[in-house]
C-alpha cells in the first residue's frame, strides 16, 4: 500500500455514506499535491475488487462507500434528483430464488442499483 492508497481509504472510512471520486481527489490532494485522478480511479476500483469498497452510480459519477460486512445494502438511486436509498438484500431474496429455479442461474446481488423515482419526484396522481 502506497501513501496515496492509504490516504484514499482513509477518505472514504472517513465518509459517512457516499463520496464521488473527484472529491477524494480534491482531498487527497491535500496530503499529496502531485496525485492525480487516475490514481484515485485505480485505487477505487482495487479496493473494490478486494471489497473494501463498493460503489453506486449517482447522478452518471461512480460514488464510494466503505463496505460493511455486517450491513449489507443495495442502492435505489432516484433519475432526477440523486437521492439513495438503500434496500435491504432481503427484498431481493425471492428474485433470487425465482432466477435460480426457472433459470439455473446464481445471480450477484451484493452491488445493485435500481434506479427509478423517488417518492418525493413522483408526478402526482
Amino acid at each position: 500500500m502506497t501513501p496515496q492508497r492509504l490516504s484514499v481509504l482513509d477518505i472514504v472510512a472517513a465518509r459517512t455514506g457516499h463520496i464521488g471520486a473527484d472529491e477524494v481527489w480534491n482531498l487527497a490532494k491535500e496530503q499529496h499535491p502531485y496525485v492525480d485522478l487516475a490514481t484515485i480511479y485505480r485505487t477505487l476500483q482495487l479496493l473494490k475488487r478486494v471489497g473494501v469498497v463498493t460503489e453506486v452510480i449517482i447522478g452518471n459519477k461512480l460514488h464510494f462507500e466503505l463496505a460493511d460486512q455486517h450491513n449489507r445494502h443495495n442502492h435505489m438511486v432516484c433519475s432526477t434528483c440523486d437521492g439513495v436509498q438503500t434496500l435491504s438484500p432481503d427484498y431481493l431474496a425471492e428474485f433470487s430464488q425465482r432466477l435460480e429455479q426457472e433459470f439455473g442461474f446464481t445471480p450477484d446481488l451484493d452491488n445493485i442499483t435500481i434506479g427509478g423515482l423517488c417518492s418525493s419526484c413522483q408526478p402526482p396522481g
